[in-house]
């Protein structure tokens, strides 16, 4: 089986390694002729575990291979997938102008049956406009030919892609035809092999499902953060509260850790999506703009303790900041919580030393000179004031505190992620903040 998938990032690349691991052929293609360079040298314009060695084995094996040019390479495959980007508009929408830029060279270029899948994160009511374009550039061809549109989209975790698209917990296809639903049955098989579940429905309710499902998580992150506010008020700790109502099976214990913020290329995105979507059709999403609203709060929680801890003057400290990616195993920085904590320090006045293990040359695309990069955290921490944990990396877990203590000027740890204990923080001389505790 041969297929297309159009767009090289992260899920677009991870979808086409992984289903050239399971024996399909497939052909990425990206107008970025640099990233398409990269890949074909064996270089990776991402960072996501695993990745690189999946990529350079299968197109060892002669399973994956890469182009600039949808229009050249049509011909040759049953099934293009559409994983290129949907940027946030200034109203919150979703940008469909690279989904249906897509969709316009399909119908231009087309000579038999096309399956065009769209796999990139799209408001509900997306696949017909790409139905339209693409008949639209038949029309104009003067020229007829079968094709059908669906919707598969990914519930893949920057850090973990591969492993959740290979081991998912449900595939969701959304189709219109009997002839699209047997294609992507056949393309799917070796998922049913192994006992995942694929699910197929409409493709209104397939692109529905991505938008409630990222809305959902935020909800609970948004929610356990509000909790914190409150429990930091009350005198109660959070983590026992998230015991409490985690062993609840009803609840579970996923995504109730309260901490700095969400962030990274999806939630913001697409809980803006779906709150404009509700505009459009008069449905006001009232709890999904309250989790926006609350966590645009969050980001600045740790700014605000950090203004505490030095009396509410915070010119002329140093601050270290551990993490720089919206969470670990990724260098994805959109929409970061690290962001807005570093802007509000540099305007205050304050000098600031960042690390983070992989997202340096990404901080340094985004911030620029207005900060110092540092080899390490022990190197960020020499002469610091503060330490504001952004990312709980696995490799800050357990730092040498008596090391640090010895470096640092001042003493105070903001753990902006609740993943040190306060009793052994302030045996070593510190004064530790967390989120949600009366520390």
């Amino acid at each position: 089986m041969n297929i297309a998938i159009v767009g090289t990032g992260y899920v677009g690349l991870v979808t086409g390694a992984c289903f050239a691991e399971m024996g399909i052929n497939v052909i990425c293609i990206d107008i970025d002729k640099r990233k398409i360079d990269l890949l074909n040298k064996g270089e990776m314009p991402i960072y996501e575990p695993g990745i690189q060695e999946l990529v350079v084995k299968n197109v060892k094996e002669g399973r994956l291979s890469f182009s600039t040019n949808l229009k050249d390479n049509l011909d040759k495959v049953s099934i293009v997938f559409s994983a290129v980007g949907t940027p946030p508009d200034e109203d919150g929408s979703a940008d469909l102008k690279y989904v249906l830029d897509v969709a316009r060279t399909v119908g231009q270029n087309m000579k038999d049956y096309v399956l065009l899948v769209t796999k990139s994160t799209v408001p509900v009511g997306t696949a017909p406009k790409v139905r339209a374009a693409i008949q639209e550039e038949l029309d104009k061809r003067g020229v007829s030919f079968e094709f059908d549109v669906a919707s598969n989209p990914e519930f893949l975790k920057e850090g973990a892609a591969i492993k959740d698209f290979m081991s998912p917990d449900r595939v969701v296809v959304g189709v219109e035809s009997e002839r699209a639903a047997l294609l992507m049955e056949r393309l799917y098989k070796p998922f049913v092999l192994n006992g995942f579940p694929i699910i197929f429905m409409d493709i209104a309710s397939a692109e529905m499902s991505k938008y409630a499902a990222n809305a959902m998580l935020a909800t609970r992150i948004s929610f356990m953060n509000e909790i914190a506010r409150l429990c930091e008020v009350t005198g109660a700790n959070v983590e026992m509260v998230r015991k409490g109502i985690g062993s609840d099976k009803r609840i579970g214990m996923s995504f109730l850790y309260a901490g700095a913020g969400y962030g990274g290329s999806c939630f913001p995105k697409d809980v803006k999506a779906l709150f404009h979507t509700g505009e459009e059709y008069g449905v006001p999403m009232k709890i999904v703009e309250a989790v926006e609203s609350v966590n645009e709060e969050q980001k600045a929680v740790v700014y605000k303790k950090l203004l505490k801890a030095f009396n509410g003057n915070i010119s002329g400290k140093t601050v270290a900041v551990w993490g720089l990616s919206f969470k670990p195993d990724t260098d994805d920085m959109r929409e970061a919580p690290s962001l807005v904590v570093i802007d509000n320090l540099i305007k205050a006045g304050a000098k600031v030393k960042v690390f983070d293990p992989v997202a340096m040359e990404e901080a340094k695309m985004r911030i620029g000179a207005k900060v110092e990069y540092c080899n390490s955290i022990y190197d960020a921490s020499q002469g610091a004031d503060a330490i504001a944990l952004m990312t709980e990396w696995k490799q800050f877990r357990l730092p040498s505190w008596s090391k640090i203590k010895q470096l640092m000027n001042g003493n105070v740890i903001i753990d902006g992620r609740n993943i040190y204990d306060n009793s052994e923080l302030v045996s070593e001389g510190f004064i530790h903040y967390s989120i949600g505790k009366n520390s």
